[in-house]
């Protein structure tokens, strides 16, 4: 089996690279300058090109049996409105677009639990919730449901469709990336800690289970990819635990941030300006929310890596 993987150089994508490579030869499409040391050791046929080209597209997909799509843009930055779209939504349209074209008719696509949508008034949601207008939706979230759209528009026209929906994923904290900013925060020492819950899964498990429901052909399906919900305040504290350093210690109250909306300053004295959250991201964590796993416990019955195990794994070099 041949199976190419977008986003291959990225946290999941790599992990996904090392689960897929049991079952089959990995391809990897990168663009020109992309940083390929999280697939190290793999044997990677390797393809150049941008989901923005048509052309590099229909060369990468030739002889291909299965398409991951882990390419992305994460940004909660408003000037990156249009390039969200750009990457994430007319991307995947393009994507979708270039496999009907070269008759490759397997796809799994990487979409995240921001593409769910949110609800003031509900704070447990599965699969079948529908996303409805809410002021709780980024600009981010807008993209990669309306990305979500463009592959269920490909099922309709013919592929074989998985989605998964992972919510943050843990990898290692010396990754460097924005995935990874939620070490950060606790290890720079700031005080604060949202009200609200953090919804998590390991990368390690995100990786294992998208793997499982290729083998179980569970095509025209979304699962959401969630170990738990968890407080703010006990997963920072977990995180200083491990890592020898001292957990926020004052709830971050909502007054705070509104007056944030009008200072910039603010947030640097939470210390959220370094973190990938805005205003309305910080708004988010302030929210008592759960998505459920019971969809992939039905299916699965599968058996997530300890938080604690987790975080010892994201300490390590």
């Amino acid at each position: 089996m041949n199976i190419l993987i977008t986003g291959i150089t990225g946290l999941f994508g790599s992990h996904l690279a090392r689960e897929f490579s049991q079952v089959g030869q990995i391809h990897g499409l990168r663009r020109k300058n992309s940083e390929p040391s999280l697939v190290d050791g793999l044997d990677i046929h390797w393809h150049e090109g941008e989901l923005s080209d048509m052309e590099s597209l229909l060369e990468s997909l030739q002889e291909i049996d299965l398409v991951v799509h882990a390419a992305g843009l994460v940004s909660f930055s408003a000037k990156d409105k249009g390039k969200l779209y750009e990457v994430n939504t007319v991307g995947t349209a393009n994507l979708v677009n270039a496999m009907l074209a070269s008759g490759v008719n397997k796809l799994v696509h990487v979409s995240s639990v921001s593409a769910i949508g949110r609800s003031p008034e509900l704070n447990q949601i599965d699969e079948e919730f529908k996303w409805t207008e809410s002021p709780l939706n980024t600009e981010y979230a807008v993209s990669k449901y309306w990305a979500e759209l463009e592959a269920w528009r490909g099922e309709q026209e013919g592929l074989q469709l998985i989605v998964v929906n992972p919510s943050i994923l843990l990898g290692k904290a010396n990754y460097g990336k924005s995935s990874t900013a939620i070490y950060s925060y606790v290890l720079e020492g700031n005080k604060f800690f949202p009200k609200g819950d953090l919804n998590y899964i390991d990368v390690r498990d995100a990786a294992k289970i998208t793997r499982a429901l290729v083998n179980r052909q569970a095509w025209g399906e979304r699962f959401i990819l969630n170990k738990e919900s968890i407080s703010y305040r006990e997963f920072f504290s977990e995180i200083a635990s491990v890592f020898g350093k001292k957990a926020p210690s004052m709830a971050l109250p909502n007054w705070l941030i509104s007056v944030a909306s009008f200072s910039t300053a603010i947030l640097r004295v939470v210390g959220l300006s370094k973190s990938p959250l805005n205003k309305q991201t910080v708004r988010l964590t302030q929210q008592k929310i759960r998505f459920e796993n019971s969809k992939i416990q039905t299916l699965l019955a599968y058996n997530y890596f300890p938080l604690r195990e987790s975080l010892e794994w994201a300490k390590e070099a």
